[in-house]
């Protein structure tokens, strides 16, 4: 048996130990789960919302997520006046998409900095982040989507002797 130096003699034994149940599959011995809790916890506010910042090229979006009816408001505007281009309006909704649950969050966002584009994409990477922290479960599905991954491509600087980043100054053979 166990004791309180948590030795095993048995694989019996590590049941007590761990809290799931050995499952014995041939030659190996695999563990099966006891319970079915996550291994997250709910993170969310007083006001039942979920809070996480999103970030993309130089745009930083501060998203909160709550149950509601789909609405989603972007600096004070509904989504459809900030993100006039569908295809931003598009790249928003993604994950929501992923995880099957469209209409079912109202998404209020700030967002500094960068452009449109940007913008657009910080406000995904925010919205799957608190997605994540109001469902744990939901975690797996929009990681495995690439939405969990801050993408931290940024413009490159200017060097000194360069035109531009990379471009020399035009030769001048005489």
């Amino acid at each position: 048996m166990a004791d309180e130096n948590n030795t095993v003699s048995d694989l019996a034994d590590l049941k007590d130990i761990t809290g799931e149940a050995p499952v014995a599959t041939g030659t190996e011995a695999t563990f099966a789960p006891v319970s079915s809790a996550p291994l997250r916890e709910k993170e969310v506010d007083a006001h039942g919302r979920a809070y996480a910042t999103g970030r993309r090229k130089d745009a930083v979006a501060r998203v909160w997520i709550k149950p509601g009816s789909g609405k989603v408001t972007v600096n004070g505007r509904e989504q459809e006046v900030y993100f006039a281009r569908p295809s931003l309006r598009l790249v928003i909704n993604q994950p929501f998409q992923v995880a099957d649950r469209e209409g079912s969050y109202d998404v209020v966002a700030t967002v500094k900095g960068g452009g449109l584009s940007g913008q657009a994409g910080a406000v995904k990477h925010g919205i799957s982040q608190a997605l994540a922290k109001f469902e744990p479960e939901l975690r797996a599905a929009v990681k495995a989507a690439g939405f969990l991954t801050r993408d931290s491509r940024v413009v490159e600087r200017k060097k000194y002797g360069r035109a531009k980043a990379r471009r020399s100054f035009q030769f001048s053979k005489r």
